[in-house]
């Protein structure tokens, strides 16, 4: 009985001094995904990559191909751990993207590994490119053919 009268009282004397309850805000992102995506796109135009990196970042749960764009970032300042994670994860969320394909086969070659994994990535790009617009695919694959002694793509 004796700590419910405690209780009570520690309540009064709250409630007359203006002591107030401890609570946690919890505060809604003012931007929408697409406004993170714009954001990182025009930082990364600046060269402000830590700033792209974290609006990407944010876009990505609800904008895929901000993974793509990651993984460019990544791969354009030499960390291509980061760059190939973020290029597979593309590839998984947009399988008929032929870019994080492209870029990933092209990680691949730069670095001198995979390169059997490299062409098979490389021909998906070219397989799921329009015709038109195949041309920078072909010269993925083509650069990695050469790389792996085979002949050129083009006939």
């Amino acid at each position: 009985m004796h700590w419910l009268r405690f209780l009570f009282t520690l309540l009064a004397l709250c409630f007359f001094s203006g002591c107030s309850i401890p609570h946690i805000n919890v505060y809604k992102d003012p931007l929408t995904p697409e406004e993170h995506f714009k954001l990182a796109v025009a930082y990364e135009q600046e060269g402000e990559y830590e700033g792209a990196i974290r609006e990407y970042e944010a876009a990505s749960e609800d904008i895929a191909e901000a993974y793509y764009y990651l993984g460019n970032i990544y791969f354009t300042r030499g960390e291509y751990e980061p760059a190939e994670k973020n290029y597979k994860i593309a590839i998984k969320k947009l399988p008929n993207n032929p870019r994080p394909y492209n870029n990933l086969a092209w990680l691949y070659l730069t670095q001198g590994r995979k390169l059997k994994e490299a062409e098979s990535l490389a021909s998906r790009a070219v397989e799921l490119a329009p015709e038109e617009k195949s041309g920078p695919y072909r010269d993925t694959l083509d650069k990695i053919r050469q790389a792996l002694g085979k002949e050129g793509s083009r006939k």
